[in-house]
C-alpha cells in the first residue's frame, strides 16, 4: 500500500473528500518553493502534486508554463525536484508526493535510474500527461512494479470505448479533468462534471479527483461534493507569481482546503 492508498482508505474512513494541491518544484526559486510545499500539510492539503519543470509543457497553461520558465531558469532540474521530496520527507513521512510533468526528463535519465531515485526519495506516483495507456510498458507497468502509483488522466473526450484502456493499469486515483484545453483556463461546472465522474466510478473502485478550473472555496467545495475530491493548481501557482510570502499562500490554500473538506 503506497501513502496515497493509505491516505484515501483514512479520508474514506473519516468521511472526508481529499485535497489535492498542485504547485510547481522550484518556483520561483529552490528555497522559497521548498518552504510552500513544507507549508501545504498544515494547511489541510492531503495530497500534493509537485510539478516537475519542462521546456515544451504542452498541456499547460499560461500559469503553470510561466511557472516552469522561472523554475528552469533558477536552475532547477530533475535532480534537485528529488532533492526537494527528499528534504520535505525529513520532516513528514505520510503526506502523499505525486510527480506531475513530462516524459522527457525521465527518459533522458532512464526509466530504471528515475523509478529508484524517485522511490528513494519518496514520490508515491506519477502522473506523466504525455505517456498514453500504448505506451504501459514504457514507464507504467515499470513504475507499479516498484511500488509507484501511476495516475491517469480522464477528460471530457473519453469516452465509453477509451475509458477501459484509460483505467486498465491506473492506480493510486482517476484525475478527471474537468474542461476541455489548458490548465487556468475556464472555471469546473460541477454540474457537467458529475455525470463523468459517475461514469467513471461505474468501472472503477479507484477514486475519482478533479481538476482544472478550480479557483475559490465554493468551486473546491461543490467540485468535491459530486467526486472523491478536488484539485487546485494554477491559482495558487499564480498566488506564488506574485510574490506573496509563503504564509500568504498557505492561508489562500487553507480556504480551497477547507471549501474540499466542507463536502
Amino acid at each position: 500500500m503506497t501513502r496515497i492508498d493509505a491516505k484515501f482508505a483514512e479520508l474514506k474512513a473519516s468521511g472526508k473528500k481529499a485535497f489535492v494541491a498542485y504547485v510547481m518544484a522550484g518556483d520561483p526559486d529552490y528555497e522559497k518553493s521548498l518552504e510552500i510545499v513544507k507549508s501545504l500539510p498544515a494547511a489541510g492539503v492531503d495530497v500534493i502534486e509537485l510539478g516537475l519543470p519542462f521546456t515544451d509543457p504542452m498541456a499547460d497553461g499560461p500559469t503553470i508554463q510561466l511557472a516552469g520558465q522561472r523554475a528552469l531558469e533558477g536552475g532547477m532540474t530533475l535532480q534537485k525536484t528529488l532533492d526537494l521530496a527528499t528534504e520535505f520527507r525529513k520532516d513528514d513521512d505520510t503526506t502523499p508526493i505525486v510527480m506531475m510533468g513530462y516524459y522527457n526528463p525521465i527518459h533522458n535519465r532512464g526509466v530504471d535510474t528515475f523509478l529508484a531515485d524517485a522511490k528513494a526519495a519518496g514520490i508515491d506516483g506519477l502522473i506523466i500527461v504525455d505517456l498514453p495507456p500504448e505506451e504501459d510498458e514504457e514507464l507504467c507497468i515499470p513504475a507499479q512494479k516498484a511500488g509507484l502509483n501511476f495516475i491517469r488522466l480522464a477528460t471530457p473526450t473519453t469516452d465509453d470505448k477509451r475509458l477501459p484502456k484509460v483505467l486498465q493499469n491506473t492506480s493510486g486515483f482517476v484525475y478527471y479533468v474537468s474542461i476541455t484545453g489548458i490548465t487556468g483556463s475556464a472555471e469546473a461546472q460541477a454540474n457537467d462534471v458529475g455525470p463523468e465522474v459517475a461514469r467513471i466510478k461505474a468501472k472503477t473502485d479507484l477514486p475519482v479527483i478533479v481538476g482544472f478550473g478550480i479557483r475559490t472555496p465554493e468551486t473546491a467545495e461543490a467540485i468535491a461534493g459530486i467526486a472523491d475530491g478536488a484539485v487546485v493548481g494554477s491559482a495558487i501557482v499564480a498566488k506564488i507569481a506574485d510574490g506573496e510570502p509563503t504564509d500568504a499562500v498557505q492561508a489562500y490554500v487553507k480556504t480551497l482546503a477547507d471549501g474540499a473538506h466542507r463536502a
